[in-house]
This record gives C-alpha cells, structure tokens and sequence, in this order.
C-alpha cells in the first residue's frame, strides 16, 4: 500500500512538472521603468502606498527627489468616498456605492508620455445597520482593491509606453 502511494505521488509530481505548470507570476513589464518619482499631496493615501509597495516589489529604483529621477508620476488627483444608491422604506440606506477617483500623468525623461488621465473605479456593498464594524471593514477592503486595481491599471500603462 505505501508503495501505491509512493507511485501515485511521483506520477504526479513528474506530471505537473512536464505539463509546464508554473506558479504565477507579476504580469508587468517593468523594464523599461527606472529611477522612478511619486509626486503626490497626499503620501499617506492607500493608493500612494499601493504603488510604492508594487514598484519595489518589481525592482523599480524609487527616487528621493524629483531632480534626480528619469522618469516621474504625478498623482494630480487621488480621492476616495462613497455614495447611497438605495434606500429602504424607513429612509435607511441599504446599498452603497464606494469610489476611487484618480487624475494622473507620467514623465519620463523630461518628456511627457501620459498627459493628465483620469480613472474612476466603482464598487458597490450593502448595508445593514446591524452589522455596522462588519460593513465598514468591508468598505475599507473595498477602497484597497480599488486602490490595488488603480494601480494595475497604472502600470500597465506605464510599461505600454
């Protein structure tokens, strides 16, 4: 029985690796990127934060000033709130609607490449008063994967240029 089973694991071991699976990967391509500035009001922002953390983790050299960097991205715009989109009868609101609005423009090496752009993204959660911390963690994660989708979107443009 333990040699079964012994069979069973190498085979499929030696099945995944022929098939060519591999664990997946950051699809960007940020080679062209280097010696990047964030320009921004707000450096406390989720989206600033998102960005920084997904530059680094693709190896991209964050500059300290803006003097001494190739290329520069300036958050023009970055704001975040929500919106009712439904109300019961009692004149509660049930659902909302969380956004995530973005103004922004890339330089790279003196040269403008995106001029300013703006990208709205949209969520909407429903709410019930009796599940008031639940709903607003839930609104929170919300403005981050927005904020994480933002800058998908970002990038992808960025590396396109």
């Amino acid at each position: 029985m333990l040699l079964f089973r012994k069979t069973i694991l190498i085979t499929l071991i030696f099945s995944l690796t022929s098939c060519g699976f591999q664990l997946r990967q950051s699809i960007l391509q940020l080679e062209k990127i280097s010696n990047v500035f964030i320009e921004t009001n707000d450096p406390r922002s989720v989206f600033y934060r998102s960005l920084k953390e997904e530059l680094i983790s693709n190896k991209v050299q964050l500059a300290e000033s803006k003097s001494e960097a190739k290329s520069v991205i300036d958050i023009i715009s970055d704001e975040t709130g929500r919106r009712v989109l439904s109300v019961s009868a009692r004149n509660i609101a049930t659902e909302y609607e969380v956004f995530y609005r973005l103004i922004y423009s890339y330089e790279d090496q003196k040269q403008m490449l995106i001029n300013s752009q703006e990208l709205v993204l949209t969520r909407n959660y429903t709410f019930n008063e009796k599940y008031v911390l639940g709903k607003s963690q839930e609104e929170e994660i919300l403005i981050e994967a927005l904020a994480s989708d933002l800058v998908r979107m970002i990038l992808n443009q960025i590396s396109s240029k």
